[in-house]
C-alpha cells in the first residue's frame, strides 16, 4: 500500500468508514480524484483526494460556505483533513446536466436553469466578499497570463518550432489590445469552469435544483466569462438559437447593463477561454498521454474562430492569419508522445 493509500485508509477509518465500499468516479483535467463511499447505513458520500489542498480544498470549502449562504446548492462538507488534502462531502448523485442531455433530456430547461443561477449569483454576490475570501482577481493581467499557454504549448506543437520572441511579442500586443476592455464592465464571482459537466440536477425547488460542484478556482471577474463557458462548451455543441436565446435571457435580466459592451466582453473572453483550452488539451495529450480530450479540438477551434470573426477580435484574428496557416488549426494532428 502506498503512503497516499495508507493516508486515505486512515482518514476513512477515523470516520468509521474503514470497511466502506469505495467506487472510483470519473475525474477531470485536474489532479483531483473522487470516490463514492457507501456508509454503513447504505448512504453515500464523496471522497475528495487532492494533492494541492491550499489550491483546491481550502477555497472549495470557503467559497462553498458563501454560496450556501447566498441560497445556492453546494455539497456539504462532512469531514476534512485539509493539510492532507482529504475530505468527505455530500453526494449529489449522478445527474449532471451533461448526463441528462446525453440521455435525451430537453436542453432548454436545463440550460435555462444554469443561466438563471448565473443571473441570481451576479445579483446576490457581494463584491466585497471576494476580499474576505482572498479570491484571485480575474483581471486583464491574469487573462493575458492564462492565454500565454497557447503560445507556450500549442504553437510549437502545431508549427514544429518554438515561437520566436518577435512573434510572441506580437501575440501579447494583440491580446493586450482587446482584453482590458473586456474586463472593464461589471464584476462578480467568476466560477471559472461553469458548464454542464459541473452542474447537477437535484430534486429541490427553484434554483436549488442546480447543484454546483466545481468552484475551487473561483475569483472576482467579469460577468460574461461564466456565461460564455456555459454556452460555448468545449465538450458539447449548444444549438446556436438556444445559445442566443439564453444570452438574451441573461442580458434582459439586467436592464442597466450595457448590452453591446457585454457582448464584446463575451466574445473576447470566449476567445481567451477557447485558446487556453486548445493548449490544455494538447498539453494533456503530449505530456500525460491523455488523448481523450483531443476529440473536442475541432469544436473548440470552431468556437474560437467564430469569435475571431468578430470586429472586437480583429488584432487576434490578424495574428492567427499570419502565424497559424491551414494545417495548424482544427485539422492539425497532435503527434503521439515519444
Amino acid at each position: 500500500m502506498t503512503d497516499r493509500a495508507s493516508a486515505i485508509a486512515a482518514f476513512l477509518a477515523h470516520h468509521g468508514l474503514d470497511t466502506a465500499k469505495r467506487q472510483p468516479l470519473a475525474g477531470d483535467a485536474s489532479a483531483r480524484r473522487y470516490e463514492r463511499v457507501t456508509t454503513t447505513d447504505g448512504g453515500t458520500l464523496i471522497l475528495v483526494d487532492t494533492p494541492a489542498p491550499a489550491e483546491d480544498l481550502l477555497p472549495f470549502i470557503a467559497i462553498g460556505d458563501t454560496l450556501c449562504g447566498l441560497g445556492f446548492s453546494v455539497p456539504g462538507i462532512v469531514a476534512a483533513e485539509v493539510e492532507a488534502g482529504l475530505a468527505l462531502q455530500e453526494d449529489f448523485g449522478d445527474d449532471t446536466l451533461s448526463r441528462l442531455l446525453a440521455a435525451g433530456a430537453d436542453p432548454r430547461p436545463l440550460y435555462e436553469l444554469a443561466t438563471d443561477v448565473l443571473i441570481e449569483l451576479h445579483r446576490r454576490f457581494p463584491v466585497k466578499e471576494a476580499a474576505r475570501l482572498g479570491l484571485p482577481s480575474y483581471d486583464a493581467a491574469l487573462f493575458a497570463q492564462q492565454v500565454a499557454l497557447f503560445a507556450e504549448v500549442y504553437v510549437p506543437a502545431a508549427t514544429g518550432k518554438a515561437i520566436s520572441d518577435t512573434v510572441l511579442a506580437d501575440l501579447e500586443a494583440a491580446w493586450a489590445a482587446v482584453i482590458p476592455a473586456a474586463c472593464a464592465g461589471p464584476q462578480s464571482l467568476l466560477l471559472r469552469d461553469y458548464h454542464v459537466d459541473n452542474v447537477m440536477r437535484l430534486p429541490r425547488p427553484g434554483l436549488k435544483a442546480a447543484g454546483l460542484i466545481d468552484y475551487q478556482s473561483a475569483g472576482l471577474g467579469p460577468v460574461a466569462y461564466d456565461l460564455v463557458s456555459l454556452l460555448e462548451d468545449a465538450r458539447r455543441d449548444v444549438p446556436a438559437d438556444l445559445a442566443e436565446s439564453l444570452l438574451n435571457r441573461y442580458v434582459s435580466a439586467f436592464p442597466d447593463l450595457d448590452a453591446a459592451a457585454f457582448r464584446r466582453s463575451y466574445a473576447v473572453l470566449g476567445a481567451v477561454r477557447h485558446a487556453r483550452i486548445v493548449a490544455i488539451f494538447v498539453r494533456l495529450a503530449l505530456q500525460q498521454r491523455r488523448r481523450g480530450y483531443l476529440v473536442h479540438l475541432p469544436r473548440v477551434w470552431r468556437l474560437l474562430e467564430g469569435q475571431l470573426s468578430k470586429p472586437e477580435l480583429a488584432p487576434i484574428a490578424d495574428w492567427f492569419a499570419r502565424h497559424l496557416p491551414p494545417g495548424t488549426r482544427a485539422d492539425f494532428v497532435v503527434p503521439e508522445p515519444d
